[in-house]
């Protein structure tokens, strides 16, 4: 997955390495077992980079997981190579959570107040 311009500073210089050598390790294969959610495959997901995906038939792309969703944090145990599906669905709640602070900040800066929690509508 692309890494947002405003979050490329907190990668590692080295990072292209590094999630190399995970996708390397993993085989270019992806590494859930199923911690994603989706509940689409039992045991390590079947999908391999650059091959159609099961299921959708979509091109496959490998990206590397932060398990903690810290990207300064880059220990191979915080590391899974993860198909876009797994990904996206592993960090979906840490997108929620980023999308409704993220609009709060927008309205504050803009001076609006929120009546209610931006999170329990999105």
């Amino acid at each position: 997955m692309p890494i947002r311009p405003e979050n490329k500073d907190r990668y590692p210089a080295d990072w292209d390495d590094i999630s190399r050598e995970v996708k390397e390790s993993a085989g270019w294969r992806c590494e859930c077992l199923g911690e994603c959610g989706r509940g689409t495959h039992v045991g390590r997901c079947p999908n391999l980079h650059g091959q159609p995906a099961y299921g959708t038939g979509s091109e496959v792309i490998l990206t590397t997981a932060h398990l903690d969703h810290t990207p300064e944090h880059c220990d191979r145990s915080n590391l899974r190579a993860m198909c876009q599906g797994c990904h996206l669905h592993y960090d979906r709640d840490h997108h929620r959570q980023t999308r409704s602070a993220t609009r709060a900040a927008e309205l504050a800066a803009a001076g609006q107040d929120t009546l209610f929690d931006l999170e329990e509508v999105t």
